[in-house]
């Protein structure tokens, strides 16, 4: 049986949406695996980390929607809004594939945070010096479930959706959480997961009841 041709372009797009992931992700994870930060990465976190103090109170939220429990809730309100038990299953799915393929990236790329790879970083809020920075969790995370979000939402929506990944990975930069490849990175981990589930997510009002 062949697919009608709306589900065949869902899955297009969720296919290209994957690749285009796996291209950033390597790309990145190819220059950040030596675990320094080079000199064109090292200036765009320093334009981001540098600016004024007073940005902390007003970016914060945003920080928070990368915070996983948060991003599950916030998904799981507006499938409840659309009444899509489909895209409260992708948010659980997002979930465990993030806490999965996360640890599978960090067990290959070992690079440490901004506040050990970058000396005069500054850390603001709770952010720890130490730790594994490659990916970024928050960045994952925002962009899966951007991506899912895409696939039901009113076309209207999109720029909201994509803006709030945008201003989550440049917060998560600001306050000194991660370097510049680590959202790349993260979000590159993002598209992987979230391309399967834009096709699912999207095909799914196009399949005969």
């Amino acid at each position: 049986m062949i697919a009608p041709r709306g589900l065949r372009g869902d899955v297009r797009v969720g296919g290209t949406l994957v690749l285009a992931g796996l291209v950033v992700l390597v790309a990145s994870a190819l220059v950040a695996r030596n675990g320094r930060v080079g000199p064109a990465e090292r200036s765009v976190f320093d334009a981001i980390n540098g600016l004024p103090d007073w940005l902390y109170r007003p970016l914060w939220i945003f920080q928070q929607f990368g915070n996983l429990v948060v991003a599950l809730v916030v998904v799981l309100i507006v499938a409840a809004l659309l009444r899509r038990a489909d895209l409260a299953a992708a948010a659980v799915v997002a979930v465990v594939a993030k806490l999965l393929l996360e640890r599978v990236v960090k067990s290959v790329v070992e690079r440490s945070r901004p506040g050990t790879t970058v000396a005069d970083a500054i850390l603001r809020g709770e952010v720890s010096a130490g730790g594994l920075s490659f990916v970024s969790g928050h960045a994952t995370i925002t962009v899966a479930m951007a991506t899912a979000l895409t696939a039901v939402v009113p076309r209207r929506w999109w720029a909201a959706v994509w803006l709030v990944v945008v201003l989550n990975g440049f917060t998560r930069i600001y306050v000194g959480a991660h370097n510049p490849l680590d959202i790349v990175g993260g979000a590159g981990l993002g598209l992987v997961i979230g391309g399967p589930l834009y096709a699912w997510l999207a095909s799914s009002d196009r399949s005969p009841a």
